[in-house]
């Protein structure tokens, strides 16, 4: 199957960037080592493919609140079938069709993304002076021309780490200067990668499904390790590209978690640990004191508390607070000053 259309897609946004960044008169040449029409047009291609998946990333959290919200029943299966995994995994993809719950949901806009990635990373490669076919993908031969020798701080965009001497000859580009340069980035791509899942996993805790904590194992740990390698072989562009999706997600999740907070689980806070105390349980609070129930409606569980909230509530036994019979009544102003009788 041919991804020309990927290709065509990123071109023609990133141009467009580009040009919107040059009529509103940011110049074209160098400013501190970087042409920032281009930097700025790779900033903003991201946050345009990131307004087109907001959809999608409100189906990933509802995703994960649903799981969040399985969780005990989980925990129930693997008691259950503690020592056979086949009818523990038969079980738990029945609870999840059941309950139209799906796993791999808060992968989805990762998955998506791939495709933007791997054109980006087509387009940037191609930007080389040795390039014949500089018209490919909708370029004209100034933009291509102007692509190729666009840089950060002076690395070229398509330069990379692991370039060949020939290759930063033909760029024009320092070696010492594009090694600084894609390492930094590097470095901060792995440590953004590394923050996007441990904000997440701090807020909703490890999950109790062992395919998806081995998932969010994956995600914490075994993505950014990869970067270490793989981000060799990336242009500056692609990880400029990659490390401000990172910030944008960072913050989109900052802003989802502190809007829509998801609901605690039992004996842990919000950030997944348990609260101070020698027994486990809140300052000043029972350790059986059964967990608030989650308030419901809003896009994402908030709003309105539920009929369960009320029928939580402790009832008053009026028969016990009224006085016996027989029983002299009690003067609730006792000590008071009787009132003065009135004048026969």
């Amino acid at each position: 199957m041919s991804l020309d259309w990927i290709y065509y897609a990123i071109s023609w946004i990133l141009l467009r960037w580009h040009d919107l960044w040059a009529a509103i008169g940011i110049p074209e040449e160098r400013v501190l080592g970087t042409n920032w029409t281009w930097v700025l047009a790779i900033v903003f291609l991201v946050v345009t493919v990131r307004v087109i998946l907001f959809p999608v990333f409100v189906k990933q959290i509802k995703s994960q609140r649903a799981m969040q919200a399985l969780q005990p029943k989980v925990k129930e299966l693997q008691e259950k079938h503690k020592g056979d995994r086949e009818t523990l995994q038969k079980e738990m993809m029945e609870l999840y069709r059941t309950e139209k719950a799906n796993p791999l949901m808060g992968c989805l806009p990762m998955f998506l993304q791939i495709p933007v990635f791997l054109g980006l990373f087509h387009v940037l490669r191609r930007l080389h002076p040795d390039n014949t076919n500089k018209t490919l993908y909708g370029w004209t031969v100034e933009q291509f021309n102007s692509a190729t020798h666009a840089a950060l701080f002076n690395a070229p965009l398509p330069a990379k780490f692991g370039s060949t001497p020939a290759d930063l000859v033909a760029l024009g580009a320092h070696s010492a200067t594009v090694k600084v340069v894609a390492g930094v980035l590097i470095l901060v791509m792995m440590t953004t990668t590394y923050m996007t899942s441990r904000q997440m996993i701090l807020k909703t805790g490890w999950a109790e499904d062992p395919q998806q904590k081995m998932i969010q194992r994956l995600m914490l740990y075994g993505i950014p390790l990869s970067l270490l390698i793989s981000g060799s072989l990336f242009p500056i562009g692609v990880i400029i590209y990659w490390v401000t999706n990172n910030l944008f997600t960072l913050a989109q999740q900052q802003w989802v978690l502190r809007k829509f907070p998801p609901p605690q689980m039992a004996g842990r806070s919000s950030s997944g640990a348990r609260p101070a105390g020698g027994s486990g349980a809140a300052k000043g609070t029972s350790a059986k004191s059964p967990v608030q129930p989650a308030r419901t409606g809003g896009l994402f569980g908030r709003g309105k508390a539920s009929a369960a909230d009320e029928s939580n509530s402790p009832v008053v036994d009026t028969k016990a607070l009224a006085p016996k019979p027989g029983a002299k009544p009690t003067n609730p102003k006792k000590g008071a000053r009787p009132a003065n009788k009135p004048q026969g």
